[in-house]
């Protein structure tokens, strides 16, 4: 059985697997800008049928902007469970050389999604139920950035520490004998702690960059969630 769902990033936000799940961390944007000018894009995926974008951009010597995107466009599996959902989010944030390979930034960051996930042979099992569930997202926090750059290859840590907030949600849908609508109403309000390492290496204007990273639930240890991921894309440094 497969259960897909959208958080944001969202990333992310899908989830597939044998019980449902509620968030699944997205691809963090680390432009690791230096200086006014300077572009950084994205583009990238990863499992359970995962998109990502993200840009950046410095307006001064001292400010950057970034904004991100996310799709899950996993199809149904066999037995028709499956789901969809898109994640946008933005910030705004301090950036500083330290030397000539050395760059710390950080950004506060908002963003907003949604999610739909059907599974029909839960309908099957527990009589008077849809099968169906849906809601929107709201993710909002800080993420600090430390990075080594050079002209062909970089490396960087970040850690995002967000809050997630769920509303609109609606359904019916019971799993294990309970509620999944009342259980996601119940804790609708979580506080993350998503460290990430990216690593990109390639020419200077064009790298492979992949991303691992984790997500610590402090609110609540047993969230319905995804606790880590890995994508794969390219970046584009432009100046």
């Amino acid at each position: 059985m497969k259960n897909y769902k959208l958080s944001l990033v969202c990333i992310g936000l899908l989830a597939a697997s044998c019980s449902p799940k509620f968030y699944s961390p997205n691809t963090q944007n680390v432009p690791l800008i230096q200086e006014k000018g300077q572009f950084s894009l994205n583009v990238n995926g990863g499992g359970g049928g995962q998109i990502g974008f993200q840009g950046a951009v410095g307006v001064t010597d001292a400010v950057a902007v970034q904004a991100s995107a996310g799709l899950f466009i996993s199809g149904d599996e066999s037995n028709g469970n499956g789901g969809s959902g898109n994640l946008v989010e933005g910030g705004v944030g301090f950036y500083r050389p330290l030397g000539e390979k050395f760059v710390f930034e950080t950004y506060g960051l908002f963003g907003f999604g949604h999610f739909e996930n059907h599974l029909p042979t839960t309908a099957d099992q527990y009589d008077g139920t849809s099968g169906n569930m849906s809601g929107s997202i709201l993710r909002y926090g800080v993420q600090p950035n430390f990075g080594f750059v050079t002209k062909y290859f970089t490396i960087g840590i970040s850690s995002r520490l967000v809050l997630l907030d769920y509303y609109n949600i609606d359904g019916n849908l019971t799993y294990d004998n309970r509620d999944q609508v009342a259980y996601l109403r119940d804790n609708r309000s979580n506080f993350l702690i998503e460290p990430a390492l990216t690593i990109r290496g390639g020419l200077e204007k064009i790298k492979l960059q992949l991303q691992i990273g984790s997500s610590f639930n402090v609110t609540n240890s047993d969230f319905r969630q995804d606790k880590g991921f890995a994508t794969l894309g390219l970046n584009f440094n432009l100046r």
